[in-house]
């Protein structure tokens, strides 16, 4: 699991578009939090702590500490937010809160470690075709990522979901026979059309020839027809 942060927050009084452009001017982003059976609580934080982290992959799978005025820490996770399109500044979270003793269903994604034989040996070519799991498990359980060593892979060989190093108390949900990664054969370079011209420019000038030939047959003919007169 990802390092805890620790986010301070203030309880939202003001509401509105004009407010919410002030909170930003103030360096301060809106944000609500809700689950876990507890009503939806307008907020406002300092996103400085998680400026750099929202952008990682860490950011889907990691349980972080929400510090509210008169109320005990709070585990959360990130749900959803919005940036601003040219800047990347925060401009609103959703965070929903969780329980050590429930578990959750989140999409950890997937590493990939070593140089694959096919590639290596035999030429092949590395294809890493699913990137991310779903799982199943309790926070404190949830990895930051899944690593695999592809190393072992040969041309032909593929590794699949349930080839992927899970701990005992990671319930994976996605598929199990879905292709992770493989190593597949370069395709033979197909037969250019331009060669298959040039093999047929020979019969060109056959014809020519066989055209000429005709010609002085006729001639012949014709100077034997003048003879014969």
């Amino acid at each position: 699991m990802a390092e805890n942060l620790k986010i301070e927050g203030n309880i939202r009084e003001d509401f509105g578009k004009n407010a919410a452009r002030r909170l930003r001017r103030s360096g301060r982003v809106p944000a609500v939090i809700y689950g876990a059976g507890s009503p939806c609580t307008a907020i406002t934080f300092d996103p400085r702590p998680i400026a750099r982290f929202i952008h990682s992959e860490a950011a889907h799978t990691a349980v972080l500490t929400m510090e509210l005025p008169g109320t005990e820490p709070a585990r959360v996770m990130l749900r959803e937010w919005q940036t601003d399109p040219v800047r990347g500044k925060l401009l609103h979270v959703d965070f929903v809160r969780v329980a050590r003793d429930t578990r959750l269903k989140v999409k950890v994604p997937i590493h990939v470690t070593g140089e694959p034989e096919g590639v290596k040996v035999q030429g092949g070519i590395f294809e890493f075709v699913l990137r991310e799991v779903e799982v199943e498990c309790l926070p404190d359980d949830i990895p930051e990522h899944i690593t695999a060593d592809v190393t072992s892979l040969t041309i032909g060989r593929n590794l699949r979901v349930a080839h992927l190093p899970t701990g005992e108390n990671i319930k994976v949900l996605t598929d199990p026979d879905r292709v992770v990664a493989h190593v597949v054969a370069l395709k033979a370079e197909e037969e250019k059309p331009a060669a298959e011209g040039a093999e047929a420019a020979p019969e060109e000038p056959e014809l020519i020839r066989k055209g000429k030939a005709e010609e002085e047959a006729e001639a012949e003919a014709g100077e034997e027809a003048k003879e014969k007169k």
